[in-house]
């Protein structure tokens, strides 16, 4: 006795929901912006299984520093406003800056972009954000990852990680071991809470409601503020290493955990930072979420940047010429305070 079984019809990957025409579609499109960041040790462009990058040349015994990072969730808020620009300059930052603080020029980029359906037009706007901070930072987007996986992420959204390789001279690493006490610490402005903290600034805006996005804030409104770019602190700080060689002991990125977490990263355990919070302007930013929030003064400095991006340590005597120079390379930069000789039980970070 026969069954009559329908012919099962063809399943295409299609069905299960990638689209393979799509992916190929972002490729071209990303291989203008690619074409933006280009330098000279590129060999081979985007599209193969690997990129290509020979060593710049002039180096004695180089050192290559990598370093990776995502841009956390702030991309929640990119996704509920409709702001895929600039958070490809906040991936690149994140990468770039950690790897410039031990002296290294970024050398080249790559990303991966993963998402449940493929929406060309925001990953292309993504992918124009990340030419861009690698253009801002003079590294090369040599490569990167488009994942559509279906079930994996929610309708209109996706995830974004990144690396970046850069290189130093072995004896011109800056690791902090020359510090001493009387440095002075001179610390360079933020552009906002960076990409840093925004688990909490999401809590707060449930608190205050969404409608407070829109209302007016400094040059713009509240979600143009919560949205700046992390300022890519690459090109003036290079400059500063060229014009003032071996004068600048330690840098460090100020990222989650705030000055406070962030400065004992480049300090021996004999040593402690007295920073003075009036040397420096806090944005408006970190006062309204400090009052919305009812965050204590504690938990901001160990959340947040509250206003320094970057902070740097140097002999007393040069920093007057240090705050001078990243000035007129269009930094706003202060000191922001002194290295001490730390005593037993002593934080590492004094206010």
């Amino acid at each position: 006795m026969s069954h009559d079984h329908p012919a099962p019809t063809s399943l295409s990957y299609r069905d299960a929901g990638v689209d393979i025409d799509a992916g190929d579609a972002l490729v071209e499109r990303i291989k203008r912006h690619a074409k933006r960041t280009a330098r000279p040790e590129v060999l081979a462009g985007i599209g193969g299984f690997g990129a290509l990058f020979g060593i710049p040349k002039g180096y004695r015994e180089p050192v290559l520093v990598a370093g990776t990072d995502g841009v956390g969730t702030k991309l929640k808020l990119a996704f509920e406003l409709g702001r895929h620009d600039g958070i490809g300059q906040d991936l690149v930052a994140m990468s770039v800056n950690d790897i410039l603080v031990q002296g290294a020029e970024p050398l080249f980029f790559l990303d991966y972009f993963a998402c449940g359906k493929l929406d060309v037009d925001v990953a292309e706007r993504v992918v124009a954000g990340i030419a861009h901070g690698c253009e801002l930072a003079g590294c090369a987007l040599i490569g990167g990852e488009t994942a559509e996986m279906p079930g994996m992420y929610p309708a209109g959204e996706y995830d974004l990680a990144g690396f970046a390789v850069g290189i130093v001279e072995r004896d011109a690493v800056i690791d902090g071991r020359h510090i001493q006490p009387g440095d002075a610490v001179i610390g360079l402005a933020s552009s906002g809470a960076h990409s840093n903290g925004y688990s909490l600034i999401r809590k707060i805006l449930e608190r205050s409601g969404r409608s407070v996005l829109s209302e007016a804030f400094g040059d713009g409104t509240l979600a143009d503020t919560l949205m700046a770019p992390t300022r890519i602190y690459v090109r003036p700080v290079l400059e500063l290493f060229r014009a003032m060689p071996g004068v600048v002991k330690g840098l460090a990125h100020i990222t989650g955990g705030g000055l406070r977490e962030n400065l004992p990263r480049i300090l021996s355990a004999q040593l402690a930072v007295r920073l003075d919070p009036a040397a420096w302007p806090r944005p408006a930013l970190f006062d309204w979420l400090q009052r919305e929030g009812g965050v204590a003064e504690d938990e901001m400095l160990r959340v947040f940047n509250c206003g320094i991006g970057l902070a740097l340590v140097a002999a007393e005597a040069r920093a007057a010429e240090i705050v001078h120079g990243l000035t007129t390379a269009g930094e706003r930069a202060w000191q922001i305070g002194r290295v001490i000789g730390r005593e037993q039980g002593m934080s590492q970070v004094l206010y």
